[in-house]
């Protein structure tokens, strides 16, 4: 990658007129964005959100009873880093867990880990690790994260 883009720069007639040092300001910036970039996408995939959800395509004129401002206030994280809890409440398909994934998409960008479990996997895994002595263990890895999703809690679906 960094091949392609020092190409891409040399191949512009407006980059030769760079001096060295924006010159190497843009390629040290496009090291960070790249790298930034793949944190983002293996705390995504650890993640194993459910839906690919985002804060930017929340719908708020659909009536379902969102709050956009407590929803924005949310994605900001700050109860995350103040280790407080939210717990999303609704009728059947109002859409709780695809903004529960929307969010979890945000602490990803955030920079902050997440985990999504749906209720019944998480109960049945656990109730396994308890017999086969894995259960501190898991419990540990359940604690590391920033944002534990819990889902499916409504009728154990």
């Amino acid at each position: 990658m960094h091949l392609n883009f020092r190409n891409l720069l040399e191949a512009n007639p407006e980059s030769r007129a760079l001096e060295h040092a924006e010159w190497l300001g843009l390629l040290v910036e496009q090291e960070a964005t790249l790298r930034q970039q793949r944190r983002f996408a293996a705390r995504a995939r650890s993640a194993k959100l459910r839906h690919a959800a985002t804060m930017e395509d929340v719908d708020y004129r659909t009536p379902r009873g969102l709050d956009r401002t407590m929803f924005l206030r949310l994605g900001a994280c700050d109860w995350i880093r103040e280790h407080r809890h939210c717990l999303i409440t609704g009728p059947c398909g109002a859409g709780k867990s695809w903004f529960a994934c929307a969010l979890g998409d945000k602490v990803c960008r955030e920079n902050l880990s997440v985990l999504y479990q749906r209720s019944p996997r998480l109960f049945a895994s656990l109730a396994l690790a308890r017999g086969d002595g894995r259960y501190a263990r898991l419990m540990r890895q359940f604690a590391r994260v920033d944002l534990l999703i819990l889902d499916g809690v409504d009728g154990f679906s």
